[in-house]
C-alpha cells in the first residue's frame, strides 16, 4: 500500500475518533474543534511515511500537540479581547452550579478538573479512547513503563481528589467545595 493510500485508510478510520478525542477536550467550541481535527490531518498527511500500522495513537499524539498550540492561540485571542474590552462569550449565557442541577458522576470530573493537564490527559486517554498502555505510550510520546507509572500516580492522585470532596461532603456542607484546582507538577 502506497503511503497515500495508508494516509486515506487512517483518515477514513479514525476521523471520527480523533474528532471526538479534540471535541472532548476542548468541551463546546465546534469551529475550534474542526479547526484542530484538521490540523491533526493536515500533519499526518505530510508525515504520512511516518504512520504506523496503528496510526490511532499516535494521532491522538498529534492532535495532543496540534489542542496544544491552539488552546495557547485560544488564551491570546481572549487576552486580546479582554484588552479591547470585548466580551464574546458573555452572549446572554450563565451557568449556575446548585446541588440540583448535579449531573450524575459530576463529582468525578470535578476531582479530574482538579489534577494537572498531565495527568488528566492520561487518564482520558485510558477512559476516554479506551487506549492500552502501549497505545498511550505512543500518544504520550513515552516508553511503556513510563505511562503505566503516569496512569498509576495519576489514579492515585484522583482517588485522593475524590476522597477530599467526600469529606468536605460528609462535614455537613451538602455539596462538593468548588475550590479553584490545584496545579501538581506531576506528570
Amino acid at each position: 500500500m502506497s503511503n497515500d493510500e495508508t494516509f486515506a485508510a487512517a483518515y477514513r478510520e479514525h476521523y471520527w475518533a480523533v474528532s471526538r478525542y479534540v471535541a472532548r477536550r476542548l468541551d463546546g467550541r465546534p469551529s475550534e474543534v474542526e479547526e484542530v481535527v484538521a490540523e491533526v490531518f493536515t500533519v499526518a498527511w505530510r508525515r504520512r511515511s511516518d504512520l504506523p500500522e496503528s496510526p490511532l495513537p499516535w494521532l491522538y499524539g498529534v492532535a495532543r500537540n496540534c489542542l496544544s498550540n491552539a488552546v495557547r492561540g485560544y488564551g491570546r485571542h481572549r487576552r486580546l479581547l479582554d484588552r479591547l474590552g470585548h466580551d464574546e462569550s458573555a452572549n446572554g449565557r450563565q451557568t449556575v452550579d446548585s446541588p440540583d442541577s448535579e449531573r450524575p458522576g459530576s463529582w468525578v470530573h470535578d476531582a479530574l478538573a482538579r489534577l494537572s493537564p498531565a495527568d488528566q490527559e492520561v487518564l482520558r486517554l485510558t477512559a476516554w479512547e479506551e487506549l492500552g498502555i502501549d497505545e498511550v505510550a505512543v500518544a504520550l510520546g513515552c516508553g511503556s513503563r513510563a505511562a503505566a507509572m503516569r496512569l498509576h500516580r495519576a489514579r492515585h492522585r484522583l482517588r485522593a481528589e475524590i476522597d477530599r470532596m467526600r469529606i468536605t461532603v460528609t462535614q455537613g456542607t451538602g455539596t462538593p467545595r468548588r475550590d479553584t484546582p490545584k496545579e501538581h507538577g506531576h506528570g
